[in-house]
């Protein structure tokens, strides 16, 4: 799959870095792989934190990764921190 603007939103932020929320059926993997947020070089400021809600076979993945690269046309997000999931009751 690829980008979809639909699923990214502008949570806040000050100080040039601004903190976003990105949904997508897409993998992880797919989404910090360099060029995937090329439609949105002139939206993501390097050291953005996106906050992205993938998916791996239909169960969510959420995780923490920032731009780290940022050329104007080119963007690179890191390959993220997960958040796991425990829920012990």
């Amino acid at each position: 799959m690829a980008y979809a603007a639909s699923g990214l939103h502008l949570i806040g932020g000050a100080s040039g870095q601004r903190l976003w929320y990105y949904v997508s059926t897409d993998t992880i993997a797919d989404a910090n792989t360099a060029g995937y947020f090329n439609d949105a070089a002139n939206m993501l400021n390097l050291n953005d934190l996106i906050i992205t809600v993938t998916s791996t076979g239909g169960t969510p993945v959420i995780t923490h990764a920032y731009v780290n690269a940022n050329n104007g046309s080119v963007v690179d997000i890191t390959n993220g921190v997960v958040v796991t999931n425990t829920d012990g009751d």
